[in-house]
């Protein structure tokens, strides 16, 4: 794969994300899940940041980034904090694996990007109760 292939593939999962965390968030309570409201917050605007990032960066190379899609599959079970809590780490842990996906297919500043990305991914699945991994995503890259 091509390095602005995985880039593609790494927006369209970064798409998926925004979107996922929107919803999340939207089934959160601030003042009764502080904690938790605040990690998703912050994680909605990570990764807002990163696909923006990775709008421009296929945009400086001369590709049209890949679009969102109008819709994606959400969780239907969401009501209760823990559940919230759940579906989030689920995603994390996909970015991971994404993101380790990304590493594996760039050179230089992106790989180096990518790098970044993967680390902070791996601490905010700890923000989501995941336990550490000595490499986040690989389990799951197992299965591609």
């Amino acid at each position: 794969m091509s390095e602005v292939q995985a880039l593609q593939t790494t927006l369209a999962a970064e798409h998926a994300a925004v979107y996922v965390l929107g919803l999340l968030g939207g089934r959160t309570s601030q003042s009764a899940s502080p904690g938790l409201f605040t990690a998703l917050n912050d994680s909605y605007a990570t990764h807002r940041g990163r696909r923006d990032h990775l709008t421009r960066t296929l945009t400086d190379l001369g590709v049209v980034p890949a679009p969102s899609q109008a819709a994606y599959d959400v969780p239907s079970d969401v009501g209760t904090p823990e559940a919230v809590t759940r579906e989030a780490l689920a995603l994390e842990r996909s970015c991971a694996t994404t993101y380790a996906f990304l590493v594996g297919s760039t050179t230089g500043d992106l790989r180096a990007w990518a790098m970044r990305a993967l680390q902070m991914t791996a601490v905010r699945l700890l923000v989501f109760r995941g336990t550490p991994e000595m490499f986040p995503g690989e389990d799951e890259q197992a299965d591609r």
